[in-house]
């Protein structure tokens, strides 16, 4: 067996590596990473360690003696700089290190504000890294003024641990209503009105302007509505960027990330992608996942395949999101949903998403029965009556044998 190099040491670098190992690899591995930390979650950011509900060592993906004991080369700290695919070799760690295969688990960078908005002011932060949340927790304090820049799940998130720790929060939404690019008009207002019952002030249809500073520092902004505020940071929510400068500048094919076939393979047969930073072929179409779930499971694939399988990767999209007391479970993409059926089960709540008499996709609120219904549902290609799911009293479980 030849050699493996996987530049990304996150959720699908490390499950990669991992993987080949399980599989009875026997080649070299190298896992390449551009933080200082092993492998680490990083949903929990933005939620239980950003609250001090977790700690440091409990993020960790694995312990840090598990990669010696696998035979697994962990490069951290140091990120991959260049790739020579002629030579088959990566630059990393100050020295040339070859490969048979190369994966790309690279993931996504948020989108930055741009410095002439202000986005260059000290005290304007994003949540991505271990590193980015200890910067900004001592800003967390009770009273703090903080403007989350980004109705999505990370600004909602981001937005629900500041106000559960007695912040003062306002978040800006430019598009007409939060999760506008992913979720329902029902599932957005059930959020709206969950944040404005925990005093959040919620600001759809307003962009920022500009932030204004004062000795470099942030200290407030200008809306798009004409309106101001006073702020002593900001966090910026605008969503995540797949990573793939370095695989663009390697020569691969570009679209909306690192474009894969069906097995996870680049434009080059001995590289590879997965996770984050990869588009694949899905249902007809081409897709990105941002998901957890997506990570690990492509990126065991991508394994699987470089061991000979040869099999093709059917994504399984599923999400999660926690807020407050409420816990978000996604099943199914709800792209060109033209319908959707709303589950009130008073503290358990789900919407469902359908194109004509088709399932796409379910939105549940601390349903986790629905959740696990719908999931299995999807995934087998059924289709349950609307007038069945939106009855409360009717069993799930039934819709399933029908």
């Amino acid at each position: 067996m030849g050699d493996v190099v996987v530049i990304g040491a996150g959720q699908a670098g490390a499950s990669l590596t991992a993987r080949l190992r399980a599989k009875g690899f026997e080649g070299g591995i190298t896992l390449v990473g551009a933080e200082p930390a092993p492998p680490y979650q990083r949903p929990p950011l933005s939620k239980a360690y950003l609250l001090g509900d977790m700690a440091r060592e409990r993020l960790f993906l694995r312990p840090e003696a598990f990669y010696d004991e696998q035979g697994i080369e962990l490069v951290t700290g140091d990120p991959a700089i260049a790739v020579d695919r002629k030579a088959r070799t990566v630059i990393a760690a100050g020295r040339e290190i070859s490969y048979d295969d190369l994966v790309f688990c690279t993931g996504a960078t948020p989108r930055q504000l741009p410095a002439s908005v202000g986005g260059d002011l000290e005290g304007v932060v994003t949540v991505r890294t271990i590193a980015d949340v200890d910067a900004m927790r001592a800003r967390f304090a009770p009273g703090a003024r903080v403007l989350i820049v980004g109705g999505g799940y990370i600004g909602l998130e981001a937005a629900a641990v500041a106000a559960k720790l007695g912040l003062e929060v306002t978040l800006v939404e430019m598009a007409e209503r939060i999760l506008q690019r992913v979720a329902s008009p029902e599932t957005s207002e059930y959020f709206r009105e969950l944040h404005a019952g925990h005093g959040v002030t919620l600001r759809e249809g307003v962009g920022l302007g500009r932030l204004t500073g004062t000795g470099g520092r942030v200290t407030g902004a200008e809306l798009t509505d004409g309106s101001s505020l006073e702020v002593d940071f900001v966090i910026v929510g605008a969503g995540i960027l797949p990573e793939i400068a370095l695989a663009e500048t390697a020569g691969l094919d570009i679209e909306n990330g690192i474009r894969t076939d069906d097995r996870g393979r680049t434009s080059d047969p001995q590289v590879w992608a997965a996770g984050d930073c990869a588009s694949f072929p899905w249902q007809g179409e081409r897709i990105r996942l941002e998901s957890v779930g997506n990570a690990i499971d492509m990126a065991e694939a991508v394994a699987d395949n470089i061991m000979g399988a040869d099999k093709p990767y059917t994504a399984k999209p599923w999400f999660w999101s926690d807020q407050y007391d409420v816990k978000l479970q996604i099943a199914g993409l709800n792209t060109g949903y033209d319908r959707v059926v709303v589950r009130d089960g008073g503290a358990a709540r789900s919407h469902w998403y359908y194109a004509g008499d088709r399932l796409l996709a379910l939105d549940a609120m601390n349903d986790p029965r629905a959740y696990m219904v719908g999931k299995r549902l999807i995934e087998a290609g059924k289709s349950p009556a609307p007038e069945a799911v939106a009855d409360p009293d009717g069993d799930l479980k039934a819709l399933l044998k029908a």
